[in-house]
Parts: structure tokens; C-alpha cells; sequence
């Protein structure tokens, strides 16, 4: 893959000048055509060092408006950062639609210089190879256009380069001890990104790989390279988009959800049983921060099962100081700017802490499915998505308990009633709710797909039969208690 990178191309000044005016102008056209779009850019810079990364970020801010574009560098992990999952620095970064971001470094720098200095495995490299392709693929779902770029020296050239840079006393301080080290591993650096590259170049996210040794060259062929990008996205956005569609399926008659015995009930005398088991998570969870672990809590269910007296009596067994609840709700004009998943991904526990959820990130598998807020193919796919997103939580040592509590459509009927009538429960009830009641039938059927779809080792549903209102408290505590107790021992 690199041999083509070394045949010594270059441009003259002439040249460089005519192409370059060029250049900027469809590339800024094509930056505005953008920005009334749902399109967001990503532009990956990796490459060998010594190749420019830094200085082909720098000519894109020159040749776009650097209004709505930004540059992203990733050093080493901050400590906030190290205290959540590898992705979620990169989450937080991602553009929002109509704006782009150019990342100098990515996902492949830290499983490739890993695997250089061979402190993980083949397997283990490859796993974080399918993990980037996987993330990039979601994107491309997510309408991102997606870049890449490798900057490539040969072994000569970089040397070359590193003495040129540090003969100037101006330039001399971008080389560092770090640069020099990583050349003599120049082979093996050479063999691990030429797997790299060559397993995650695919037709909707390929790399290009641009001979570095020419500046003049490097940079147009980088602009190149992103404009080309960009008008084709554009071309393609101008076809009709899949149409949402409501979801109106039947459940089975044998399910899940058709199994749980909602006759289940607790005597007067729970409040010692449910002091024990509260008194076991507020000890258990302040081992989390000992333990390397944080906690995430997340709560789904039919409409009135009690999933907020739940949450309120958990919360009472966590120190405040460490736990907080978010309450999901239709997501926001900045949430939809993004891709689905980030709005949960920001908002992650640090280790030591607990996040309560009320509401998902199953709603796109729920409610928008059922609704019809999204198209077909946007809640089919996220089952997987969602999957690989528990995954990576679990990985990071997050623990991880879901809860589906379920009543009978006569139990919502009552609590509705008494929502109606009782005045400091009446911001409970909407007009959704009542509208909601009518769906019962095809919110059962998207609930029994979920669970049947998404419920793994790490992050299993629990079902909680919820009639008795008591009972589901209970059950939920201990279960919460005993996931403490089994993940920290």
C-alpha cells in the first residue's frame, strides 16, 4: 500500500499557486453547500511522523472557513478522559450537522502504537481494528462524511525531514524525543499501520495515502481529497431519504412480558426487607470508587409502572455527592444535530459514580419506532448499535443494570385515574399518556424486541413485575445490590 506513496511526486510553485486558487474556491462552496445540510465532515490526519499531520490541519483552517470548522488533536488521555470509556473523548468532539472537524490523531493511534511496541496481540489489535470500523460505519449511517488521510514518508524521508526541522532553531522544538524513538521502530511501524490500513480502507470510509515528502503536493493532494468527499456526499444527499414510518406490530401471545406473574405481592412487613437490601447498595456503592467501577441504572417500562418512585428510592441509597439522575426526553435541537448515540455518551459517569436513567437510549427502538419518528432502517440498525455501546461501557468497568418494570393495561388505567384526580400527581399525566394507551399492543411488541435483541452478560434486562408497587421497589434494590456485590466482591 505505501510502495505508490514513495515514487517522489511534488508540485512547483506555479503550479501549486494555480491549483491551490482552485482549490479554495470549490472548497469553500462546497463548505456552504454543506452547512444547510444534516452532513457533517470528519476529516482523519494520521500518518508517519514527521509527515505534517499538524501543518496539513493548519491549511485546512486556512482554506475553510475556519467558522465552521475545528481542529481536534488527541495526546494522551486527561484524567477525565481515562475515567471513561476509550470513545467517549471522541463523542465529544464529533461536529454537528452542516460543520466539520479535523482530527489530527484518532481512534487507530493508540491500538497501532500499542500494538508497535507489542504491548497487546494480534487478536487484540485486530478487536480494536473492528471496534474503529464499526464506529465509522455508524457515522457514515449517521450522515458524516467521512475522510481519511495518511501522510507517508519512507524511512529515509522521515529522517530527512526530522534533521531539516531541527536544524532550524524556529522549527526545531517540533521534533521531539518521542518522534525519534518511534523511528527506529520505523519497520515495525510500517508493518502494523500497513494492517491497519489495509483492513479498515473500505468503499464508504476508504484511506487515502499521500506521499509527504513534497509539501506543495501533500497539501493538494490532502484538499483534494476532502473536496472530492464532500461534493459526492452532496450529490448523494439530493436522492430521497428512506420515510419514517409507524410501527404497528402485534406481540406474541407467549412472551417475556406474557410470563411475569403480575399477581406478586409484599406483605405489610417489607420495610425490613427493603432496609436491608437499601442498606446494601449504600454500602456496596461506595466501594465503586476503590474499585476502578462507576454505575449506570437504566430504566424503561409502560407508562405509570412506577419507574420514578423506583429511581427515588434507589437514589436514596447512593451518596448524593456521586450519583445523579437524567431524565431522557425528545432530544433537543443540538441533540439532533448529532448522532443518536451522543447525547448519552457525554453525559457518562466517572469512576466512583452513578448515573440513574429515566428513559433511554432505547427510545429509538420504542418510541420512535413505534411513533414512526425514524425511519425503518435507523431503529433496525440500533440494536447492534446500542449492543456495542453497553459493550464498551461494560469494558470500561461500568456496571450496568436495566430494568423493563411491566403492569397490566387495567393497573395503568387505575394509576391514570388516580393521576387525574390526586393534585400533586397530575404533572404526571399527558395527553401522550392517554394517546400512548391506544399503542398499547405495538409498545409491547417494540419491548419484546428490545429485550429478546439486547440483553447480554454484561448489561442484562431485568424484568420487574410492577402491579404491586412495593414489590418492584424491592426488587429492583436487590438486584441492584447484588450486581454491587457480585462485580466488587
Amino acid at each position: 500500500m505505501f510502495e505508490s506513496a514513495e515514487v517522489g511526486r511534488s508540485v512547483d510553485k506555479i503550479e501549486y499557486a494555480k491549483r491551490v486558487s482552485v482549490l479554495r474556491t470549490r472548497l469553500l462552496k462546497a463548505q456552504h453547500a454543506l452547512a444547510g445540510t444534516s452532513l457533517r465532515l470528519v476529516v482523519i490526519v494520521g500518518g508517519v511522523e514527521g509527515g505534517g499531520k499538524t501543518e496539513v490541519a493548519r491549511r485546512f483552517l486556512d482554506w475553510l472557513d475556519p467558522r465552521g470548522l475545528r481542529v481536534e488533536s488527541y495526546g494522551d488521555p486527561s484524567d477525565e478522559e481515562d475515567e471513561r470509556p476509550e470513545y467517549w473523548r471522541y463523542w465529544r468532539t464529533l461536529p454537528s450537522s452542516g460543520r466539520g472537524a479535523v482530527l489530527v490523531g484518532s481512534w487507530y493511534t493508540r491500538p497501532i502504537v500499542r500494538r508497535a511496541f507489542k504491548q497487546i496481540g494480534s487478536g487484540a489489535f485486530d478487536q480494536a481494528l473492528d471496534r474503529a470500523m464499526a464506529f465509522e460505519a455508524m457515522l457514515i449511517r449517521e450522515k458524516t462524511v467521512m475522510v481519511k488521510l495518511w501522510l507517508h514518508l519512507s524511512k529515509k524521508g522521515q529522517k530527512r525531514r526530522f534533521k531539516e526541522l531541527e536544524s532550524d532553531r524556529d522549527t526545531a522544538w517540533r521534533v521531539t524525543k518521542q518522534d525519534w524513538e518511534f523511528s527506529k521502530k520505523y519497520d515495525r511501524f510500517r508493518e502494523v499501520c500497513e494492517r491497519a490500513l489495509t483492513k479498515t480502507s473500505v468503499a464508504e470510509a476508504p484511506w487515502t495515502v499521500i506521499e509527504a515528502t513534497d509539501r506543495r503536493y501533500r497539501d493538494l493532494a490532502a484538499g483534494e481529497a476532502v473536496l472530492a468527499a464532500i461534493e459526492g456526499a452532496l450529490k448523494r444527499a439530493s436522492a430521497p431519504a428512506p420515510k419514517p414510518a409507524s410501527d404497528r406490530s402485534k406481540p406474541p401471545k407467549v412472551s417475556v412480558l406474557s410470563r411475569l406473574d403480575l399477581t406478586k405481592r409484599l406483605a405489610d412487613d417489607h420495610a425490613k426487607k427493603f432496609e436491608k437490601q437499601q442498606t446494601r447498595v449504600a454500602l456496596l456503592s461506595r466501594l465503586l470508587r476503590d474499585e476502578g467501577r462507576s454505575l449506570i441504572c437504566a430504566f424503561e417500562g409502560v407508562d405509570a409502572a412506577g419507574k420514578g418512585g423506583a429511581i427515588r428510592r434507589l437514589l436514596g441509597a447512593i451518596d448524593v455527592r456521586n450519583a445523579r439522575v437524567m431524565a431522557v426526553a425528545a432530544p433537543t435541537d443540538e441533540e439532533r444535530a448529532h448522532p443518536y448515540l451522543w447525547r448519552f455518551w457525554r453525559n457518562l459517569p466517572r469512576l466512583g459514580h452513578a448515573t440513574i436513567y429515566d428513559r433511554t437510549w432505547y427510545g429509538r427502538v420504542l418510541v420512535e419506532r413505534v411513533e414512526g419518528f425514524c425511519a425503518v432502517e435507523d431503529w433496525k440498525r440500533a440494536y447492534a448499535e446500542i449492543t456495542a455501546f453497553e459493550a464498551e461501557l461494560a469494558e470500561a468497568g461500568t456496571i450496568v443494570c436495566k430494568f423493563w418494570l411491566q403492569i397490566s393495561p387495567e393497573e395503568q388505567l387505575r394509576r391514570f385515574k388516580d393521576r387525574v384526580k390526586t393534585p400533586f400527581k397530575q404533572y404526571k399525566i399527558t395527553e401522550d399518556d392517554w394517546r400512548n394507551r391506544g399503542k398499547w399492543d405495538a409498545y409491547q411488541a417494540a419491548a419484546i424486541d428490545m429485550i429478546e435483541k439486547t440483553s447480554a452478560p454484561d448489561a442484562p434486562w431485568t424484568l420487574i413485575e410492577a402491579e404491586d408497587k412495593r414489590w418492584a421497589r424491592l426488587h429492583v434494590m436487590k438486584t441492584v445490590a447484588d450486581r454491587l456485590e457480585e462485580e466488587l466482591g
